[in-house]
């Protein structure tokens, strides 16, 4: 596996980890996740009829390990457009789920998943600014003027 070549894609490979990584947490053992993000958790013998948590739960987190691979792609082709798409995208989470723990349909505790996604939207604008920012001061290639990015080093 090739390393992220921008500070951008590093913020991205992170959440992508993350997400696969609790996504698998969530299918493997449930009720460890849901006390992690501050649910009552409710044994399956005690759980009304028609209850569909599990469920529910199961189809988000693979939702969750099928978004990781997404940003492990991104992260591997250095797909910049996904990386912006993502920052609006991580900004609107963060306000819904905000709501939602703000309004009481959500655990206090559940503010952590909406710091995630604005803490890890802020920081992937912040790394497209940076990568920008030395792109623009990268040294140019003195046969082609074609710009260099700091991986073309030693190639």
């Amino acid at each position: 596996m090739r390393l992220p070549r921008s500070a951008a894609g590093w913020t991205i490979a992170v959440f992508g980890v993350l997400a696969l990584v609790l996504g698998l947490v969530g299918l493997i053992h449930p009720e460890a996740l849901l006390r992690m993000l501050g649910f009552e958790v409710i044994a399956a013998a005690d759980r009304a009829s028609g209850d569909y948590t599990r469920t529910y739960v199961a189809a988000s987190c693979m939702a969750a390990v099928n978004m990781g691979v997404y940003y492990l792609v991104a992260t591997y082709t250095e797909w910049r457009t996904f990386f912006r798409f993502t920052v609006v995208f991580r900004l609107v989470t963060f306000s819904v789920f905000t709501t939602l723990v703000l309004t009481g349909s959500a655990p206090g505790k559940f503010f952590g998943v909406a710091l995630w996604e604005g803490v890890g939207a802020v920081a992937t604008g912040v790394g497209l600014w940076l990568d920008s920012r030395s792109a623009a001061t990268a040294p140019t290639s003195p046969a082609t003027g074609a710009v260099r990015s700091p991986t073309d080093a030693g190639r």
